[in-house]
């Protein structure tokens, strides 16, 4: 309703519902109810997520930096560690280390501390469990009496294994997994050459896991040009074909290269059999990283060939005729027209690709014999035989943390806006 006053302009009333509320104070009720209902509608999806990718990924971060084996069960010797913070072990602190042994002998928790100073310096858990059988019987002077049981006590290492266990919270297991340790002085050096095996492992997994990128690129961009160009019959034909290694478990896909692979195996045998290769010089195809690489990149191919068909599906093929006919070769058309277009789709494929077979566990076990195991398979060990899950995972995280990397650098070269996967 509009209220005219004599010599002033009219006035507008507030707008209200039928009822007579404010409209905009039920427009601003809508809102609010259709953001909670849309909210409630992705709360499952959310739940799911924090409770299967956060909360694992935040404990496996934590476990990699604690571990309380020593620390929560040798309380005088930790107590000394306090107020020594530089000192040389004395009386003091051998007396303290003694009434531990005692202690965590009477609690059965000495495997424990001696597992949890086993993972800095190996050899070590025998010598807690030897000398807690007799530290009930040890009398002063303790230093001398712990001498005796076994003069590795005085190993100015053990000690500073002892020292660096002593928190529960440590970055000694990412030290450990870039092959680095600590001395006897607390300082940070590199392990002994014959025993660095991580660095050597993260080298071979970024290594293997580019070159069947690359691999991957190579064979699945004539094929996704292939079934973008064919006639919709022929494609989807040819798109069963592409698509049938997911309908297979990948258990029975590696044990199948197995097969093909292996010294008397399909293609060893065509081989021989045709006279390119006599019975005696049979090729190692397998348990090596010749098997990982053929197996991976077979079954990762689809990963590739996916996300390429659906940049180069809608792609309007009179761009390139266009070109050739302003006189523009074939190569220049493809090179200035056409491949700039499936850059989106290259980048989503070798970045799915790359990530998956950073993480791969199975294939390698099974195909890659040593020279083809990746450090996934060093994840498995620690988890499963060692049992050293702080080492664990440490390896995990910084897996993790170069994935994250290698998705900034993608973000940045070609922005994440234009990620195509399907």
């Amino acid at each position: 309703m509009t209220d005219f006053t004599a010599g002033s302009a009219p006035v507008s009333a507030p707008l209200t519902t039928a009822d007579g509320q404010s409209l905009k104070s039920a427009l601003a009720r809508a809102e609010a109810k259709a953001k909670r209902r849309a909210f409630f509608l992705v709360l499952p999806l959310l739940l799911f997520i924090l409770l299967t990718f956060v909360a694992p990924i935040g404990q496996l971060l934590h476990r990699s930096i604690h571990n309380p084996g020593f620390s929560a069960n040798m309380p005088n010797t930790v107590a000394w560690f306090d107020e020594n913070p530089d000192a040389k072990p004395d009386e003091t602190a051998y007396a303290a280390l003694v009434a531990d042994l005692v202690l965590a002998r009477e609690t059965k928790t000495i495997g424990v501390v001696g597992t949890r100073i086993n993972y800095d310096l190996s050899g070590t858990r025998s010598l807690f469990t030897k000398s807690a059988r007799k530290a009930a019987k040890l009398e002063p002077p303790f230093q001398a009496a712990l001498l005796d049981v076994d003069e590795d006590w005085g190993d100015p290492k053990l000690w500073q294994a002892m020292r660096s266990a002593s928190s529960y919270y440590t970055l000694d297991f990412y030290l450990a997994a870039i092959d680095l340790t600590r001395t006897a002085d607390g300082d940070i050096t590199a392990v002994n050459q014959n025993r660095q095996i991580y660095i050597q492992l993260f080298h071979r997994t970024l290594f293997l896991s580019a070159l069947i990128t690359l691999l991957c690129f190579v064979i699945a961009y004539p094929v996704a040009h292939l079934l973008a160009t064919l006639p919709l019959r022929y494609s989807n034909l040819l798109m069963i074909f592409v698509l049938l290694p997911f309908w297979t478990s990948l258990l029975v896909r590696t044990t199948s290269w197995i097969v093909l692979l292996q010294s008397q195996g399909v293609v060893n045998n065509s081989l021989v059999a045709t006279g390119i290769l006599s019975d005696q010089s049979r090729i190692q195809l397998i348990y090596n990283q010749t098997g990982t690489i053929i197996a991976m990149t077979h079954i990762l191919l689809p990963f590739m060939i996916l996300p390429l068909y659906s940049v180069m599906r809608p792609i309007n093929p009179s761009y390139v005729r266009a070109a050739r006919s302003l006189g523009a070769t074939s190569w220049t058309a493809f090179r200035r027209i056409y491949f700039p277009q499936t850059v989106p789709g290259i980048g989503a494929g070798a970045l799915l690709v790359f990530i998956l077979a950073v993480g791969y566990y199975i294939t390698p076990a099974l195909v890659g014999g040593s020279d083809g195991q990746l450090i996934s398979n060093l994840i498995a060990f620690h988890m499963q035989k060692s049992l050293n899950w702080s080492l664990a995972a440490a390896l995990a995280a910084i897996l993790l943390g170069g994935v994250l990397i290698l998705y900034w650098l993608y973000d940045r070269l070609i922005g994440i806006d234009n990620l195509k996967l399907g």
